[in-house]
């Protein structure tokens, strides 16, 4: 673990690798100590958030040294949320089915089989960057020329990552799905999903859709 400091009331703490990360934070919110704001992992590392009123950051970095977490379970970090996709609505099955040499309904087949972690979330507001995929679903690229506008729970892909697109935005993943489920309501502050979360897959049909269309995660 390296630690670093990010300011009087924050440190970013790096580590190997993804799951020992998970570890880590579910182990230090199980802890909780009084001066802690908050703990956000993001693939190999973890923001810890603390109020310096209560504990000096040399001493915040000396403690975290010393907690155990290697054996925290990280399950228990975040929810797991169940997501109906529409397969019939993915647009670039065809590209990648190109690229992998897979069928189709292989394609769907391997990327429901995967409980994905929420790894981080971005690049706008409720993005889950989901991980991994399946090694035969791995390396397609993005499009060459990114789509001036995906339609809010479409289900894309690229290198090794899946992910949903919450909100209309331009965007370059290779899409193959669509979810009918709202991800984000800004004006109401609906943000369901938190980095540490699971996320599974489930496929529906058009009829389904369009029944559970709008409808909240």
């Amino acid at each position: 673990m390296e630690l670093v400091a990010l300011g009087e009331e924050a440190i970013l703490a790096y580590f190997r690798d993804e799951p020992t990360a998970v570890r880590f934070a579910t182990a230090l919110r199980a802890v909780h100590p009084d001066w802690l704001f908050d703990v956000v992992p993001a693939y190999a590392s973890v923001g810890v958030f603390f109020d310096a009123r209560k504990m000096a950051s040399g001493d915040v970095q000396r403690t975290l040294k010393k907690l155990r977490y290697h054996d925290a379970d990280a399950s228990k970090i975040g929810a797991t949320h169940i997501v109906p996709v529409c397969y019939e609505r993915g647009r670039d099955l065809e590209r990648v089915a190109g690229f992998t040499g897979l069928s189709i309904d292989r394609i769907i087949e391997l990327h429901l089989g995967t409980e994905y972690a929420v790894y981080a979330i971005g690049f706008v507001p409720g993005f889950p960057y989901l991980g991994y995929l399946p090694p035969e679903l791995c390396g397609v690229p993005r499009l060459d020329s990114p789509r001036l506008r995906v339609e809010p729970g479409s289900v894309g892909l690229t290198a090794k990552q899946t992910g949903i697109y919450p909100l209309v935005r331009p965007g370059g993943w290779n899409l193959i799905g669509q979810t009918p489920l709202t991800l984000v309501n800004i004006a109401d502050g609906y943000f369901p999903i938190r980095v540490g979360d699971r996320m599974q897959f489930q496929r529906i049909d058009e009829r389904e859709y369009t029944r559970r269309e709008g409808e909240r995660l």
